[in-house]
C-alpha cells in the first residue's frame, strides 16, 4: 500500500474489534471474516489496534499475528489501512511500529508515553524518534479523553514547529472555538473526531472520524459521512437521533454501570450484527453480556432506523 498523505486521510475509518474465544484467546477465523466483512462495506479505511482492539492487552505475538492477517487482507484489496502502534511503553511501541513497516500500511497510529504524563520536552523527543523510525509511513497521534496527557490545539502546533508532521490525528472534539483554534492552528493535519458527532465536526471543518458509530454497522455509517457532501441538513438531523441513542442506551453502561468504552462499541456491533465479534473483553476488562443486546437492538431500530434497513 503507498502510504497516505494528510490531505487523503478523510471520512469514515472503521476499528478492528478484537474477537475474543472463552478461553480468553483471540479467535482468528473470526477476526478474518470480519476484515472481510469491512471491506465488503468499502468503509474508507480500517484501522487496528484502537481501544476497541484492545492494543493494551496483547502479547507481541499477537500484535503481530493481528496486524499481518489485516495487511495481507487490505494489501491484496486495495483497502487503505492504519496499523495501531499504540501501547503505554514507548519502547514497545517502538519495537511495534519498526516490524509493522513491512506490512506496507496506509499510516501508523500512535498514543504518547502512559506511565506518567510527559511533559512537551518529552513529547517531542518521543516523537521525533518515532517519525524518524517510521520513514516514509506518516503517523496519526491518538489523543483520547483518558491519556495521561491532554493535547491542546496549541500543542499540536508547538509538535509542528519543533519539526514534527502528523498526518493526522484523533481527538474528542471540541465546541466551535475549539474547531477555530484547531484548524487554524493547525493547517494540513487531518483532524479525526467521535465518530457520534461526525456531522457536526465535518460542517465545522473536521475531516472524518475512527469511528464509534461504525461499531453499530461500517456501512451505514459510511452512507452517513458521504451524505454530509449532497444533504448536511439530513445528515445532522440523523446524527441528532444517533447522539439521543448513545446517551440513553449506551453512555449509561459507562457512567451508571462502570463499563469501558470498548465495553460498549462491542455491544454496539453486538447489536449491530453486522459480523460475529461478540462483547467478550480480555482479562481483567469486563464486559457486557450478551443478554443486553436484543434491548439495544431494539432501541437502535427505534432511533436509528437507518442502521438496520435492507
Amino acid at each position: 500500500m503507498i502510504p497516505l498523505q494528510s490531505h487523503e486521510i478523510r471520512g469514515n475509518w472503521a476499528t478492528l474489534l478484537l474477537p475474543v474465544d472463552a478461553d480468553d484467546s483471540i479467535s482468528m477465523p473470526r477476526l478474518a471474516a470480519e476484515i472481510d466483512q469491512l471491506i465488503a462495506m468499502r468503509v474508507d479505511g480500517i484501522y487496528s489496534n484502537g481501544t476497541a482492539g484492545e492494543f493494551y492487552n496483547q502479547t507481541e505475538d499477537e500484535f503481530d499475528a493481528v496486524n499481518q492477517l489485516l495487511a495481507e487482507k487490505c494489501n491484496v484489496a486495495g483497502m487503505p489501512f492504519q496499523v495501531g502502534c499504540s501501547h503505554m511503553s514507548p519502547q514497545l511501541s517502538l519495537e511495534r511500529l519498526r516490524r509493522s513497516l513491512a506490512w506496507a500500511p496506509s499510516a501508523i497510529q500512535v498514543i504518547l508515553p502512559d506511565w506518567f504524563p510527559p511533559s512537551m520536552q518529552e513529547i517531542i523527543a518521543y516523537l521525533q524518534v518515532m517519525q524518524q523510525a517510521a520513514g516514509p509511513v506518516q503517523l496519526v497521534l491518538y489523543n483520547p479523553p483518558h491519556a495521561k496527557k491532554r493535547l491542546t490545539p496549541a500543542d499540536f502546533k508547538t509538535i509542528r514547529e519543533a519539526g514534527i508532521h502528523l498526518a493526522g490525528c484523533k481527538l474528542p472534539g471540541g465546541d466551535a472555538a475549539w474547531y477555530q483554534s484547531m484548524l487554524g492552528l493547525n493547517p494540513g493535519l487531518s483532524v479525526f473526531i467521535p465518530g457520534h458527532h461526525l456531522a457536526t465536526g465535518v460542517k465545522a471543518g473536521a475531516h472524518g472520524a475512527y469511528s464509534n458509530v461504525a461499531c453499530l454497522h461500517p456501512g451505514v455509517a459510511q452512507q452517513w459521512y458521504n451524505s454530509m457532501h449532497t444533504d448536511m441538513e439530513g445528515a445532522l438531523e440523523l446524527e441528532g437521533r444517533i447522539q439521543r441513542f448513545m446517551t440513553e442506551h449506551i453512555v449509561p453502561f459507562i457512567t451508571e454501570q462502570g463499563y469501558s468504552n470498548q465495553a460498549v462499541d462491542k455491544l454496539l456491533a453486538a447489536a449491530g450484527g453486522w459480523a460475529d465479534v461478540g462483547t467478550r473483553l480480555r482479562w481483567p476488562y469486563r464486559w457486557i453480556g450478551e443478554e443486553e443486546v436484543p434491548a439495544i437492538r431494539q432501541a437502535a431500530r427505534n432511533l436509528v432506523p437507518e442502521f438496520f434497513e435492507g
